[in-house]
């Protein structure tokens, strides 16, 4: 079983690469929209924030370290939540473009995906006639033909490339084979315990959504991981807090965000990533769990501290 818990812990995951500006207005875009978002998600009880960038003009995903330079600061200034910096960026980056910002600013935590995969997200060009960027569209409909690439090697590349930086990682695994790679690199001593494992359910080209999915990636990481782990869950989409309200029944974490979901309810859109947070928060509180402030999670996930960044 998972390692055992007395409180939740809430990650908020902020902007993305999925979504882009068409779809939502209160998507965050500029520096100071995320480092405002993450701050806002942090006070509604999120202990840590997942953390991408976007070019200011236009919301185009970007892996500058100097976009996270401009908003990690503010974040970090303004409350204790727990930063992680992705390393999965976009899936038309290349593996040394995505790892810069969690090379250079040595974030607390960082993402990891734990294999290549389809990535489709043209599905989404239906529901729109017209997009306020040029690039949107074309990135959209490219993922019909699109890889999201993290080779056995390039899993290696971050984990040497970071191991002096002491930052751990938020394991994203998006179906079964994404675990036993995990276990694979736990066996040579590449990562150590306690595991901080995130299953993405919803996503076209990852395990599917439906509660067998759920159980049966919290069954197999069970198995191989016993209670060297501790198990969160992000659902995509309409899924998002269904699939949250199954991991918090089953002991686990939970991940909620626009990064993930812009939705607050049925054809509601989410205002703000607090909104999201707020509403798991309760959906936990009325389950009668307790939610995980950042220190918390330092303690359970053996972080290294706020104070150990680079920035």
């Amino acid at each position: 079983m998972a390692a055992k818990q007395s409180k939740v812990i809430i990650t908020c995951a902020v902007t993305g690469s999925i979504h882009t500006p068409t779809m939502s207005p209160h998507l965050p875009i500029t520096p100071e929209e995320i480092a405002n978002a993450a701050i806002e998600a942090a006070r509604a009880g999120a202990a840590i924030v997942h953390l991408h960038a976007r070019e200011p003009k236009d919301g185009r995903p970007t892996q500058d370290p100097e976009l996270f330079r401009q908003f990690a600061p503010k974040i970090k200034a303004a409350c204790d939540v727990v930063l992680n910096f992705t390393t999965g960026g976009a899936p038309t980056m290349s593996i040394e473009e995505r790892l810069q910002p969690a090379l250079k600013l040595k974030p607390e935590v960082a993402s990891l995906n734990m294999g290549s995969m389809n990535f489709g997200l043209y599905e989404m060009l239906g529901r729109y006639k017209e997009f306020k960027h040029d690039w949107e569209k074309p990135y959209l409909a490219a993922s019909d033909d699109r890889i999201f690439k993290n080779t056995f090697k390039d899993i290696t590349y971050i984990l040497e490339s970071c191991r002096d930086n002491d930052t751990r990682f938020e394991i994203e695994c998006y179906d079964i084979g994404h675990l036993y790679t995990l276990r694979h690199f736990a066996d040579t001593g590449a990562v150590k315990p306690p595991f901080f494992i995130q299953s993405v359910f919803g996503i076209l080209g990852g395990i599917g959504p439906h509660p067998e999915d759920v159980l049966h990636m919290k069954r197999t990481a069970d198995r191989l991981f016993g209670d060297a782990y501790y198990w969160s869950v992000l659902g995509a989409g309409r899924n998002q807090m269904f699939i949250a309200a199954m991991s918090a029944v089953m002991g686990g974490n939970v991940r909620v965000g626009l990064e993930d979901s812009l939705w607050l309810g049925r054809g509601q859109l989410a205002k703000s990533n607090a909104e999201q947070v707020e509403k798991a928060r309760r959906v936990l509180e009325e389950l009668g769990l307790a939610v995980a402030t950042p220190n918390d999670a330092r303690d359970m996930l053996k972080l290294k501290g706020g104070r150990n960044v680079a920035f």
